[in-house]
């Protein structure tokens, strides 16, 4: 089969090349090639070049082709195992390994250990999602209890863990755990559009959904708010300047680690308005840290310094010599963003009705970053007892973290006065802290998305759509 010239010259250090198509470019039985690298093609031209015919195998015989087949499917499975969670897949998968390994040993146990390996994957995925199912089940319950019993949870970070270091080793033992069940598919899945150049429908059509991305925007969500309430929930304003300038300390560590997701939902969380609006707390808070660490996380100019920290974590960690240095988690919701207007911005096909290979191929340069990443097993020890503290304390809704912040520093204005009455009017503190947060996506990650460019509780994330836009 004659091999598909790979894709390489066709971006320069800028990255995405817009003046791809203008240049002159040569066409093979409806394959268009630059410079030897396969540009585009209408679908039928690529299917056909991938088609195995006499022309090129002579010997088409089952015994030459099994073992090219059964590559494909052991990279297929390696790298998308999420795609075989259809029955439908699986049962074509059984059927065709039955056929190519009749008859030999070889090709059997081949087959035997793709299988087995590709049970064993989605045994752990599945074992995953009911635990997060549980940390779910475990959150509702404290609600419970906390509606009940007030006073019965004690709510504080530094009870737990005093040490910043160890609660941003902590943190990032959920990053990378989260991180390693995102499968690649789950991108295409969470951004697939029907072709309206597709006319047909295909026996596979039903989009999957992309749980896990979902799941992982929501643990941003979910560390920002547990942020902001920490911070409001202490009545003393010595305690509360203390708890932000321990989450400095904790966003800076996690700087340091590689983990750019947490922290920024730790910068999110002290920048909401309930946070934010605390004067005199702030006042007796050291700040120049957290200067610091704001600029870093700049979303002007599209997020230029944070993109230029990124670049430097990766390079680390493409020379590092421990698994320390080879951590790099991405700010997740500017990473999926600039996927998702890389995938609406430019189309599948191109006017001429041909596959967009420059689009696509740059989709799967950051996916396959993204890979790498996700692939670092954390070397930080866990602790059962913060883990379980950051998973399932209860945080506040918006209003709950406004009537805590507003006792604790009384309303400025005539609009946080009115605020606060009616927030008052609901019932007190009590049942607001009876209110608390818990988010669960039932939507697309595409809507997930729209909700963080709306999202007020997200202060940060609104800031970076606008300049990305």
């Amino acid at each position: 089969m004659p091999q598909t010239p790979p894709l390489t010259g066709m971006f320069g250090s800028s990255g995405y090349n817009k003046n791809f198509f203008q240049t002159e470019e040569e066409e093979y039985g409806g394959l268009y090639y630059h410079d030897s690298n396969l540009a585009s093609g209408s679908l039928e031209a690529l299917i056909q070049h991938l088609v195995p015919t006499v022309a090129y195998y002579p010997d088409v015989r089952v015994r030459k082709i099994a073992p090219k087949i059964l590559q494909l499917l052991t990279e297929w499975t390696e790298t998308f195992p999420y795609d075989f969670r259809d029955e439908r897949v699986m049962r074509s998968l059984k059927e065709l390994t039955h056929r190519l390994s009749t008859g030999d040993e070889l090709y059997r146990k081949t087959a035997q250990q793709m299988t087995q390996a590709l049970i064993r994957k989605l045994t752990a995925l599945g074992q995953y999602e009911e635990a997060l199912a549980k940390i779910s089940s475990t959150v509702t319950d404290r609600l419970t209890v906390l509606k009940n019993k007030p006073q019965s949870i004690q709510r504080d970070v530094l009870t737990v863990c005093s040490d910043p270091f160890t609660l941003a080793q902590q943190l990032t033992h959920i990053e990378l755990e989260r991180l390693s069940y995102i499968g690649p598919e789950e991108f295409v899945q969470a951004f697939l559009q029907k072709d309206h150049l597709d006319n047909e429908k295909t026996c596979f059509s039903n989009h999957k959904k992309a749980s896990n991305l979902e799941a992982y925007v929501e643990w941003f969500n979910r560390l920002s708010y547990l942020v902001a309430s920490e911070i409001c929930i202490p009545a003393k304003k010595k305690h509360r300047a203390r708890v932000i300038e321990f989450f400095i300390d904790v966003a800076r560590e996690c700087f340091n680690i590689g983990n750019f997701n947490s922290l920024m939902a730790i910068i999110s969380g002290m920048n909401m308005s309930p946070v934010s609006r605390l004067k005199k707390t702030w006042g007796k808070v050291k700040t120049a840290k957290f200067d610091i660490l704001e600029h870093q996380m700049d979303p002007s100019s599209n997020f230029y310094n944070y993109r230029t920290a990124l670049r430097g974590a990766t390079q680390r960690s493409i020379t590092a010599h421990s698994s320390r240095e080879k951590i790099v988690i991405p700010f997740f919701s500017l990473f999926i963003k600039d996927i998702y207007f890389l995938n609406e911005g430019c189309a599948n096909r191109l006017p001429n009705g041909h596959v967009n290979f420059e689009k696509f191929w740059e989709l799967a340069k950051q996916v396959s970053e993204f890979m790498t990443w996700k692939k670092v097993e954390c070397p930080f020890e866990r602790d059962r007892k913060i883990l379980q503290y950051l998973l399932t304390a209860p945080v506040f809704t918006d209003d709950a973290l406004y009537l805590a912040s507003y006792e604790s520093e009384g309303p400025e204005n005539n609009m946080e006065k009115d605020r606060w009455k009616s927030l008052r009017c609901v019932g007190g503190r009590v049942r607001a802290h009876a209110s608390l947060f818990v988010r669960v996506c039932h939507h697309s990650l595409v809507t997930a998305i729209q909700q963080l460019v709306t999202d007020n509780s997200c202060v940060i994330i609104r800031t970076d759509v606008r300049q990305l836009i």
